[in-house]
């Protein structure tokens, strides 16, 4: 049985493009071809078809008007059949809560079918199963051989390791982010979060990724969680005898230390 999507978005051109994506990208995974077979221009008439027909694939945008994507995202996990959503959107500032709705994808608007491709053939391989248990890196999307290189970073001198940024796209923009500015990183699903000082950004490394290429100070505390030295405010022991770090952002943020990093972090700290 081929698989059915619905298209969610209140631009008729976005709709237009994403059915053009859909079927550049050909058959996807088991030969399968994604039948279009629903469109709605807003949440309401997405819930409306929704519980009226098995999709198995939603493609959602988030701002729109009444209902949001993420609200409508919400709501499926009331529906008999599940279908695995991905996130069609302009705006990269709304994605650690999408991955929080377990979405099977974010797409920052523009995207090709590449890029549309994958994130298809993750949805469709899911099949309602989430990667991973507690404490496990989600997984992260097949890298390019560009991006492949771009993560193979040598070891810097220190002098050159300050000029690290990572770029961060934004409202259109490329955003390059100074190294010192990151608290802390943590392992999202095909992407990684960075925490600032006041808000959590979404970048398309891995976590693997990033710790090439920050180094230096930077720590791998836990297999989902890399974190700036810098700003550990307090080490405190929890419940379990492990270790929890308070970091100096405006929330103080809380970061586990896994039981195999602790001893070596207590070293590079020095105490």
């Amino acid at each position: 049985m081929q698989p059915r999507a619905l298209i969610v978005d209140d631009e008729a051109p976005a709709r237009e493009e994403l059915r053009y994506l859909l079927q550049e990208i050909g058959p996807v995974v088991g030969d399968r071809l994604v039948q279009v077979v629903g469109e709605a221009t807003n949440g309401e008439e997405a819930l409306v078809l929704l519980r009226s027909l098995g999709y198995d694939l939603v493609l959602l945008d988030i701002r729109m008007p009444g209902l949001s994507g993420l609200e409508v995202a919400r709501e499926l996990a009331t529906l008999p059949h599940r279908p695995q959503v991905i996130f069609t959107t302009a705006y990269p500032d709304h994605a650690v809560d999408a991955f929080d709705l377990a979405a099977a994808d974010y797409l920052v608007k523009p995207f090709d079918a590449g890029r549309l491709r994958r994130a298809v053939e993750r949805a469709l391989s899911a099949g309602g199963e989430r990667a991973g248990g507690e404490g496990a890196e989600p997984s992260q999307p097949s890298a390019e051989p560009a991006r492949a290189a771009a993560g193979r970073v040598p070891t810097r001198s220190p002098e050159s390791a300050e000029l690290v940024r990572i770029p961060v796209q934004h409202d259109g923009r490329t955003v390059l982010v100074a190294r010192d500015a990151i608290v802390y990183a943590a392992a999202s699903r095909g992407y990684s979060a960075l925490k600032l000082a006041d808000e959590t950004v979404l970048v398309s490394f891995s976590l693997n990724e990033l710790e090439r290429r920050l180094q230096g100070h930077f720590f791998r505390v836990h297999r989902s969680y890399l974190v700036n030295l810098r700003h550990v405010r307090e080490l405190v022991p929890d419940f379990r005898g492990s270790l929890v770090l308070v970091m100096n952002d405006r929330q103080r943020s809380r970061v586990e230390v896994s039981r195999r990093h602790a001893r070596e972090l207590r070293q590079r700290l020095g105490i």
